[in-house]
């Protein structure tokens, strides 16, 4: 559009000229007028095209007005009034143009600092986001170092306490031979006052600042899920939940540590057995990932995640439970991480929540067996 104007005021010019010379020098009134409509494209000029377009108009419009200027040569004063038209024509273009460039150069440096502005605003805004989050993180921090500090008097206090009951579980061992109904109970407790000794233990060397002395002792998955299993019995029958095991060659070849994995199991599972409904569905399921680690998944017929809440249920002391801890699935998620494995929550194709851990194909927990080594 800009690129039409200066033809249009050129033309303007133009006919003024035009018009000067058509018109008898004696129609005074009709002339008068003319020299006066000169001034709209000069100013014109000016104002778009600054000090060039100003002057360049001014020029134009002086050289349309020459042949009027002509028709006085010889008339003394009448000459010279005519002559300063042209002198104020390109005083007009002149100072028009000056104007307009001062008030376009103050306008490009209006808009330069309100870019920078812009970009201050855009700047602090992320700062201070960014400062938000890092007092979010510390608060997170003082939370875990106030339990940890915690954690570490309450592990001192339990120690005793457990190695007594460890040591009671140890004399109801003998007492029950391998073939009694009930040994497998008396097994579980055992087991899980050991697994309950060697957290407490890792708990206070942590507090020590000296590196768990961890003794990797490896499962298959079945085995390890079959154990989560028996300790859920009477949850899941009080509920009548029914949880589905992994059977599958997968869960049978991946071998992971018992221990650990255990505990990760059984956060997943107890939070899937509060999201179902009585008579509801649980299942643990294991298979190789397309990248060739694994897959190992707690999935429900519940009410499923919000997607809003998909991550927030991994952050410290978040808990859609009036009496949760907030704890379970931070922890779960940690240890995960620690094997450089991956824990996150997604929606099952039939309705319901999937939690989902994948574990690395290398440099894992996992061990592959061959159906030999298993036989």
């Amino acid at each position: 559009m800009r690129k039409f104007l200066f033809p249009a005021l050129l033309l303007a010019v133009i006919a003024i000229g035009l018009l000067h010379l058509f018109t008898p020098g004696d129609f005074f009134l009709s002339h008068n007028i003319y020299r006066r409509l000169s001034y709209f494209p000069i100013v014109l000029g000016g104002l778009w095209f600054g000090v060039r377009g100003g002057l360049a108009l001014a020029v134009l419009s002086s050289i349309a007005f020459i042949p009027h200027v002509l028709l006085y040569v010889g008339h003394g004063s009448q000459a010279v009034s005519e002559l300063m038209e042209i002198v104020l024509y390109l005083a007009a273009g002149l100072l028009v143009g000056v104007i307009s460039g001062r008030q376009t150069r103050l306008r490009e440096g209006y808009q330069q600092l309100a870019e920078k502005l812009q970009a201050s605003y855009a700047r602090l805004h992320d700062e201070t986001a960014q400062l938000i989050e890092a007092e979010t993180r510390l608060a997170a921090a003082q939370k875990f170092s106030a339990l940890g500090r915690l954690s570490a008097s309450l592990a001192h206090e339990i120690k005793n306490p457990l190695a007594s009951i460890k040591g009671t579980a140890e004399i109801l061992r003998e007492e029950f031979p391998g073939d009694h109904p009930k040994r497998e109970f008396v097994d579980i407790l055992f087991k899980e006052t050991g697994r309950l000794q060697d957290t407490v233990e890792e708990i206070l060397r942590y507090a020590k600042g000296r590196p768990p002395e961890r003794e990797e002792i490896l499962e298959p998955l079945a085995a390890v899920a079959r154990h989560v299993g028996a300790l859920l019995e009477r949850q899941l029958r009080e509920k009548q939940v029914r949880l589905s095991l992994p059977e599958n060659d997968e869960a049978q070849q991946l071998l992971v540590e018992g221990a650990k994995f255990s505990q990760v199991l059984l956060n997943l599972a107890l939070n899937a057995l509060d999201a179902v409904r009585p008579g509801g569905r649980i299942w643990l399921l294991a298979e190789t990932a397309a990248d060739g680690g694994w897959l190992i998944s707690v999935c429900d017929d519940g009410p499923g995640v919000p997607e809003a809440e998909k991550e927030r249920i991994f952050e410290p002391f978040y808990s859609g439970k009036s009496d949760g801890t907030g704890l379970g699935l931070v922890i779960s998620r940690k240890i995960v991480e620690s094997y450089g494995g991956s824990l996150r929550a997604t929606d099952r194709s039939g309705g319901g929540a999937c939690l989902e851990i994948l574990l690395p194909g290398k440099n894992g927990p996992e061990v592959r067996l061959t159906p030999e080594e298993i036989a």
